[in-house]
């Protein structure tokens, strides 16, 4: 299984991080092995003095699928989640200006936490649904899938394109503002709507 993550998905993250606003969306990949173990906290790596917390709405792909079309996308995920796409902030700005990839700030070993699922049948609108991230209990980031550039299904339409959907993927879709550093023993709580779907330690 692969996870696809999207980049610069809301304008105000954007602004935030002073990066321009893009004309296609920006994929990257992480491997499974930065899939954060179920119940395991979260360790800093040592290569990073500026690690940033990232939470996401994510969708699990349900069947195999190439070239989707936007209108037939919600026939391939049932499920939404929550999750957090860590992100070693000073070697990722090192990396974008030497105009290199970004997988070592990205994709490293614990990098992806991935939160219970929920059936999407609970939601009445995928594109009006709030999440929220909670450190050491104050709101530090929440946002509305209502305020994506790319909704989920344009999603699922563009990233087909290029790598073929199998069962299990998931794709993180992008993360609102409010991004910011994480420290040891920090608590770092997941909601959607008012259920927490994670609640991770870092160290």
């Amino acid at each position: 299984m692969k996870l696809i993550c999207i980049g610069r998905n809301y304008t105000a993250h954007i602004e935030e991080l002073e990066n321009q606003k893009p004309t296609d969306p920006v994929v990257f990949l992480k491997p499974d092995t930065s899939i954060l173990l179920k119940k395991q906290p979260f360790f800093i790596p040592e290569f990073s003095d500026d690690v940033h917390h990232e939470v996401e709405l994510l969708v699990k792909i349900n069947k195999v699928g190439k070239y989707i079309d936007k209108k037939f996308a919600h026939k391939y995920y049932d499920e939404v989640g929550l999750g957090i796409d860590f992100t070693a902030r000073d070697l990722q700005a090192d990396l974008k200006a030497k105009g290199l990839p970004w997988e070592k700030a990205k994709a490293f070993d614990g990098a992806a936490v991935i939160g219970k699922w929920l059936p999407k049948s609970k939601f009445q609108d995928i594109n009006n649904i709030n999440f929220s991230l909670k450190r050491n209990d104050e709101v530090v980031q929440s946002g509305n899938t209502q305020l994506m550039l790319w909704k989920v299904d344009e999603l699922i339409e563009y990233v087909s394109k290029y790598f073929t959907l199998k069962i299990g993927d998931i794709i993180f879709t992008g993360t609102p503002a409010g991004v910011g550093k994480v420290f040891a023993n920090d608590q770092l709580q997941g909601f959607i709507e008012d259920e927490e779907l994670f609640s991770i330690k870092v160290k």
